[in-house]
């Protein structure tokens, strides 16, 4: 009897103590962690609230699931305890096995989160999972979480160049550079006209030679141009009108050339030479890949576009040495040598916060988005869609983005820098346009006044005396009698 109580007391010690051991284990294994604080975390939990519990696969991404202390945390994971919260269902989260998003394999199955969703190993999967038509075929998805697109991660000092022979055009656009010509041409011209025109300007046209003539003019203007006073100096107020709105239109001018090309030259964006995807395909330079197996990879395949489809030959015939395997190997390839990613569009500006020597590339394509996956025809699809939408439209999605985009490299980055277009310049465009209309009418009207005394003094009508001195202040007149001239002696 003693020894059958003493069989059944060690029998009874040791199933404590392996349940025990189990249970320390769970807790200390990073894959499959309880989010414990949200207080929906641990089966148990669920069970005595009477809530649902969900198996949550997921895979590490900064910033979406890290491992911080033993315990998970990041944007997917402040995501899933707001929808706990909003639903009111207990989860478990677990680490996907094989590293993958998901992908159909050789033999036909899927990989990754998916595959884990269609084994039933999992009931939703809560990560950086891009929206395809693939994988809707197999899975539904909620609204998506988050908008991305695929976009070039580079490095910036491996995509330096040297700088044009021209460089120091490079602060306007050629549409400004033409219309400044234009403006400058134009001035001249009017300069020119108006101290033709002007009585005061030029008294007897008979006896007096207008120092103003049109390559005066244009060197006056020159001179405006370098702030430098030269000859001739005008008299007329109609002419210092047109001087006084040309100085003030090159000041400002020269204002914005300096500002511009001061940002361009502390802004460095002229020495990114890979703007597209055309360009990257064009250069010899750079390796480029993507993530093996992801649906980056399989936009470039099924694609009918030509640059795309040399984009997926590149990768296809080079998958060994030019795919990678997780996010995390692509960005340390890209600091580490000649190498550009290409990815999610909202994951490199991650990287090239938070590493200030990165750099992503303007042009994005394949607009796209981040949903939650779950099984075909399950209860959970909308009811997790209404909720994405409702933390959508309280803003606090856009709470999550600022808090973990957030970094100490945001403050230090720059605007990009863009040549300086005529819109930009429009009212200084303007206000020398109306300048000039009023030195000619100023000068029309100094013209005017003088005609009215001849007039009196000679008895002719104002008309006729305004005609004359027209004509002879633009030598219409002569050229006129000389043909006339010319015309008769040839006829007799």
């Amino acid at each position: 009897m003693d020894k059958g109580l003493h069989f059944m007391f060690c029998v009874i010690t040791t199933m404590l103590l392996l349940r025990e051991s189990s249970q320390t284990g769970e807790k200390n294994d990073p894959k499959m962690l309880a989010a414990s604080k949200s207080g929906f975390g641990t089966d148990s939990r669920g069970r005595e609230e009477g809530l649902p519990t969900l198996t949550v696969t997921t895979i590490l991404e900064d910033p979406y699931v890290m491992v911080r202390s033993a315990e998970l945390e990041g944007y997917c994971i402040d995501l899933l305890k707001a929808l706990a919260a909003m639903l009111h269902f207990s989860y478990k989260v677990k680490v996907v096995g094989d590293g993958q998003y998901g992908a159909i394999s050789s033999n036909g199955n899927w990989t990754g989160m998916i595959g884990e969703i269609l084994r039933q190993e999992a009931d939703i999967a809560v990560a950086p999972l891009t929206v395809t038509s693939a994988r809707e075929e197999v899975v539904s998805f909620t609204t998506p979480f988050l908008q991305t697109g695929i976009g070039i991660l580079l490095r910036k000092d491996t995509v330096s160049q040297e700088m044009s022979f021209f460089h120091f055009l490079a602060p306007f656009s050629k549409e400004t550079w033409t219309g400044l010509l234009f403006a400058y041409v134009l001035t001249c011209f009017c300069l020119f006209l108006v101290a033709r025109l002007s009585p005061c300007e030029w008294n007897e046209p008979k006896n007096e030679e207008n120092h103003f003539t049109f390559l005066n003019s244009l060197w006056f203007g020159a001179g405006a141009l370098a702030l430098q006073g030269v000859t001739p100096r005008p008299k007329a107020l109609s002419v210092r009108v047109i001087a006084a709105i040309w100085w003030l239109f090159t000041i400002a001018l020269l204002a914005a050339y300096i500002a511009n090309f001061t940002a361009l030259l502390s802004s460095g964006s002229e020495q990114l030479p890979i703007q597209t995807f055309e360009d990257l395909v064009k250069q010899r330079k750079l390796e480029f890949g993507t993530l093996d197996g992801s649906s980056t990879f399989y936009f470039f395949k099924n694609s009918k576009n030509p640059i795309h489809q040399m984009i997926y030959e590149y990768m296809d015939k080079r998958r060994d040495h030019v795919l990678v395997k997780t996010y995390q190997e692509a960005v340390q390839r890209v600091m580490e040598s000649n190498y550009a990613f290409i990815g999610e569009s909202i994951s490199q500006d991650l990287a090239a916060a938070r590493h200030c020597n990165l750099i992503r590339a303007p042009e994005v394509i394949g607009a796209r988005g981040f949903g939650i996956a779950t099984t075909q025809a399950s209860l959970w699809t909308k009811k997790l869609s209404v909720a994405v939408l409702k933390l959508r439209e309280s803003g606090d999605l856009d709470h999550l983005r600022n808090k973990w985009w957030e970094t100490s490299c945001l403050h230090k980055s720059r605007d990009r820098w863009s040549p300086l277009q005529p819109q930009a310049l429009g009212g200084l465009f303007l206000t020398l346009a109306i300048g000039l209309a009023l030195g000619v009418i100023a000068a029309v009207v100094e013209l005017s006044n003088k005609s009215r005394h001849a007039a009196g003094h000679v008895k002719k009508s104002c008309c006729s005396v305004f005609t004359e001195e027209m004509c002879t202040r633009l030598r219409i007149k002569e050229n006129t009698r000389q043909s006339q001239e010319t015309s008769g002696r040839a006829n007799a």
